[in-house]
């Protein structure tokens, strides 16, 4: 039996002046309805989850309050530091390339 492709549901999706005209405009050069446009890239999107980031950023969180704690330490006389810049310097740097790399990976196509 064949398929009912009656179209009777809608979806509702908000969108500035200028993505609705995107949309529209690629959906005529693709020489599709809309609804077939959008149909159509959704089928053909590939969505990529990033990795699971969960156990980084605890271990982060622990090495952040190491950090602060030696920071008390040193700012209460207790112990004396030369220079944790190279430190906090590659915690910045893991925190910031774990954020793009959770941005990379939202919508690949």
């Amino acid at each position: 039996m064949a398929e009912n492709r009656r179209r009777s549901k809608t979806l509702t999706v908000r969108l500035t002046k200028a993505e609705k005209a995107t949309i529209i405009a690629k959906s005529k050069k693709a020489k599709m309805t809309l609804t077939e446009y959008i149909l159509a890239i959704s089928k053909d999107t590939k969505i990529v989850l990033p990795p699971d980031t969960a156990p980084i950023i605890l271990e982060l969180k622990r090495i952040g309050n190491n950090l602060n704690q030696i920071a008390a330490k040193v700012n209460s006389g207790v112990t004396y530091v030369e220079n944790l810049t190279e430190v906090i310097e590659n915690q910045n740097k893991i925190y910031n390339l774990l954020l793009k790399l959770t941005e990379e990976c939202r919508w690949q196509r």
